[in-house]
């Protein structure tokens, strides 16, 4: 819950994909930084409606006869809004939890199965809509896999960062944050990048001190350790910190955050460790796979516990 950019929570009606991530995340999506998948990828929650006739992605509308007027050129389709009480319940729970200073598990596993369930629209949609953290992601991981086969300097010079050879591992990673989340921009945007100093602050405890010769391991650790905070980020924002009663004793708070921490980090793991590959050995573009693959996993193992948690 460390992300600077907390608000009074997303409305109801907010889009469960908002146009400006779905336009933006697809177009992203197509290169090594990675993107999240086109709406609809087969979730099972449907696809985003409305607008008018879509023309396939790659082809161009067919000519008019001759002599015939131009047809107008397809309207995008619009984005599906959400129903207005969407996140009343996973709010309601997760203020129980908070409230009672990390005491009230059940509440925990119903703040995060109704977030995922009810206020995204399930999974697929959950994990459109880390657009930019997925892009951010991918990134990362590209990044380190340069390191770990060419040499930092080499991945360095590859973004222009050279004179950041040599350098501790933290100031590699804040000048890299500069380079694949850069400030600026919406919502989204600051949690990827929330997500990314947070992530800087763990790394030491992680036992990520140097670039040079990272294992297949200590890469995934680096991208769990982003996941993980990237999506607690992106489920407080659309809570609504200031929707939610935060005990009042500072430990009380410290242990609501950690544990909701924790909850998350545990359903990253397992999602990276359930896809099963060696991401050293990956193309970016199989980073970019993994990365989609794995938010959408994380969210579908985080409703499972929820649902377990809130069932004892």
């Amino acid at each position: 819950m460390g992300t600077s950019n907390s608000f009074g929570g997303a409305g109801g009606g907010t889009p469960l994909v908002p146009s400006w991530i779905q336009d933006g995340g697809a177009a992203a999506g197509a290169g090594a930084a990675g993107g999240p998948q086109a709406p609809g990828g087969g979730d099972g929650d449907g696809d985003a409606a409305g607008g008018g006739p879509q023309t396939p992605a790659g082809s161009a509308p067919a000519p008019p006869p001759d002599g015939a007027p131009a047809a107008p050129a397809p309207r995008p389709a619009m984005p599906v809004a959400g129903p207005s009480a969407r996140f009343t319940a996973a709010r309601a729970a997760f203020s129980k939890f908070a409230g009672s200073g990390g005491g009230d598990r059940r509440n925990l596993g119903r703040a995060v199965s109704q977030y995922v369930s009810k206020a995204s629209g399930g999974a697929g949609r959950a994990a459109q809509r880390m657009g930019s953290s997925q892009r951010v992601s991918a990134g990362l991981v590209n990044f380190l896999n340069t390191a770990s086969t060419a040499g930092v300097q080499e991945a360095l010079r590859s973004l222009n960062l050279s004179s950041l050879a040599g350098r501790p591992v933290e100031e590699v990673f804040a000048g890299l944050a500069d380079y694949i989340c850069p400030e600026g921009g919406g919502i989204d945007e600051g949690i990827a990048r929330d997500a990314f100093i947070e992530t800087i602050a763990d790394l030491a405890g992680a036992g990520i001190t140097d670039i040079d010769g990272l294992s297949a391991g200590q890469i995934q650790t680096v991208f769990e350790l982003y996941a993980s905070h990237a999506i607690e980020a992106r489920l407080c924002n659309d809570i609504g910190i200031k929707a939610v009663i935060l005990p009042s004793d500072v430990r009380a708070a410290e242990s609501v955050q950690a544990q909701l921490h924790d909850f998350i980090q545990r359903g990253v793991s397992d999602a990276v460790t359930r896809s099963g590959v060696d991401i050293q050995a990956l193309t970016p573009d199989g980073v970019t796979r993994l990365v989609g693959d794995v938010y959408r996993s994380a969210f579908e193992i985080l409703k499972a516990m929820g649902d377990a948690e809130a069932a004892r």
